[in-house]
């Protein structure tokens, strides 16, 4: 990340203690994502560093945080409720720092799924909308869609980025589960695993891919910002 992007150290006084953060902001930002990362690597992983400076020159500022149990070195993710609990502080921080903007919350797989359950559970009420980058609809090797009961009770527009190839979201049950959905839109990433790898056999590079995640997930976030204004 270039010298000129980088982000403002943070620390959020989360229900669970202190928690790291990172905050990204181009100086006028026209929306603002919450962005959680997943149960395998924290909010410093290359992706999301990628992501947000991406963003940042889309004029989207982004709040990136450490879930409590990756800030205490646990390779356990946290309970639902103190996940969501986190996310709940950090969309209310993010808030502060941009006030005005319209505001949303989502994240990489675990953290997507918690920003899905916190929003259906009331908690996320600065949160004009979700962004799921990799939605983790079931467990590798065990199609399901169990995971996406609670999508039904969300009251706010989704964006679903995924991938063809992601071992953790079956495209077909995907669409089956995205297409009740009030205000959901999917957008399929072909070729993509669930880390939104392709293979050299592609013809596409995960820069592209990357780019591709980031043009689509701000333009539907600005647009969503502008039918909630409306």
């Amino acid at each position: 990340m270039p010298d000129s992007l980088t982000p403002t150290s943070l620390q959020l006084a989360s229900p669970s203690g202190p928690l790291d953060a990172l905050w990204t902001s181009p100086p006028s930002p026209q929306a603002a994502l919450v962005l959680a990362h997943g149960a395998g690597a924290g909010m410093r992983h290359n992706f999301l560093a990628e992501l947000a400076a991406r963003l940042h020159d889309q004029g989207i500022a982004v709040l990136r945080f450490q879930f409590p149990f990756m800030q205490s070195g646990s390779k356990r993710p946290d309970s639902p409720a103190i996940a969501h609990g986190a996310l709940q502080t950090a969309v209310r921080e993010a808030a502060r720092l941009a006030p005005g903007v319209p505001l949303f919350a989502g994240g990489k797989s675990f953290g997507g799924r918690m920003a899905s359950q916190a929003q259906s559970a009331g908690l996320l009420a600065d949160a004009q909308g979700l962004v799921f980058v990799g939605f983790p609809l079931h467990p590798a090797g065990k199609p399901g869609t169990e995971r996406a009961r609670h999508l039904a009770e969300v009251t706010v527009p989704m964006l679903f980025l995924q991938g063809t190839r992601d071992a953790l979201a079956d495209l077909a049950l995907v669409r089956e589960v995205v297409q009740p959905l009030h205000r959901a839109t999917l957008h399929v990433v072909e070729g993509a695993d669930h880390a939104f790898h392709v293979l050299a056999r592609s013809g596409r590079k995960d820069s592209e891919v990357l780019q591709e995640l980031v043009e689509v997930a701000s333009a539907w976030m600005l647009s969503a910002a502008v039918r909630a204004a409306a």
